[in-house]
């Protein structure tokens, strides 16, 4: 912004806060210098619409109104208790705890906003000291394109469209239209909740899997968000784990499969019966939450996986790689030691 453009906004400002009438553009115009610079009428309204547009999206609260009913055009005037911060009084760690959530975002979009707060406090004369944050460095990330969108569609209360596609870089791509509610950030990444229209219910989706641009659809405003609505409960009940409905155990290939690993106990050093090289491994325990997902984990693994125990998901994975058998138009030939039954592993 130039030099002249901030001169003539303050002095809007100050205009604007010294009466409690609303003010026509007119005698704006004759009254904040800088003003009458403007060789036109147009082109004192085109830059009276630009520095109005810029107060408000400043925050600050301008008023548009009339005097009386005899008036025949609109004036403008702030309200001083609208415009005033109230007295504020933070103790150190909370001023320290400002000032760290300030450095939280290095979204460009977000990051202008955090600093434009930091900014008021102080001028209130609160202290928000930087320096009591130590090497704390958080950050949170938001680089999916689709956040910027759904976050202003979010403030303008606007119903949005976008290609979503269902579960993994594979998965069925199809249109969802969505009143938005909210963006959140659950386990490391972002989610929009609203209420999809297309279901008929509340729903929550992976930014990351918006798989195009978002467009806005309907007026502003037309998008209200239900009182006491919790967005993170949300998310968690569409991300959430099933129960355990039972544990499996597997023998691992040493050195093999850490993912299994991670997640499950290592009960024993197991080795298979046979002279096949890579016999050695380890009896692996892990929860058992639901039969196809774990099977098609375990089916990824190949030969450095086999299922001890319980039956029915060794049959799971078997039928796992038939399907990638057929669906790739070849033989699957297993190794000799993958055809081993859990009772020969148990011996």
């Amino acid at each position: 912004m130039s030099s002249a453009r901030a001169e003539r906004l303050v002095n809007l400002v100050l205009c604007l806060l010294s009466t409690r009438q609303f003010l026509p553009a007119e005698k704006i115009r004759a009254t904040v210098p800088g003003y009458a610079d403007a060789a036109t009428d147009e082109a004192f309204f085109r830059m009276f619409e630009r520095d109005k547009t810029e107060l408000r999206e400043l925050g600050v609260p301008l008023e548009t109104g009339r005097n009386s009913v005899f008036d025949t055009t609109d004036g403008y005037r702030i309200a001083r208790q609208d415009y005033e911060l109230g007295e504020i009084d933070l103790e150190p760690d909370e001023a320290a705890a400002v000032a760290l959530a300030a450095r939280l975002w290095d979204t460009p979009g977000l990051a202008g906003a955090a600093h434009g707060a930091v900014l008021k406090l102080r001028a209130a004369g609160v202290e928000v000291d930087e320096t009591r944050t130590g090497p704390v460095q958080p950050r949170v990330r938001a680089v999916e394109p689709a956040f910027g969108p759904l976050l202003a569609a979010v403030q303008a209360g606007q119903v949005v469209s976008f290609p979503h596609r269902r579960g993994g870089p594979t998965g069925e791509i199809s249109r969802r239209t969505v009143e938005p509610w909210g963006v959140v950030s659950a386990r490391g990444r972002w989610y929009l909740v609203g209420h999809d229209r297309d279901r008929a219910d509340v729903r929550s989706f992976r930014l990351s899997r918006i798989a195009g641009p978002v467009s806005t659809l309907g007026p502003p405003g037309a998008v209200q968000v239900p009182p006491g609505m919790d967005l993170l409960a949300v998310v968690d009940r569409g991300v959430a784990l099933p129960p355990v409905i039972g544990t499996a155990r597997l023998w691992v290939a040493a050195g093999r499969a850490h993912g299994l690993r991670r997640m499950g106990r290592v009960l024993r050093p197991l080795r298979l019966p046979g002279d096949h090289p890579d016999a050695d491994g380890d009896e692996l325990e892990i929860d058992l939450r639901s039969l196809d997902i774990v099977a098609r984990w375990i089916a990824g693994y190949g030969p450095e996986v086999v299922v001890l125990h319980p039956p029915e998901l060794s049959t799971a994975v078997r039928q796992a790689w038939a399907a990638a058998a057929a669906a790739h138009a070849g033989a699957l030939v297993a190794p000799d030691h993958v055809a081993a039954t859990a009772g020969d592993v148990a011996r």
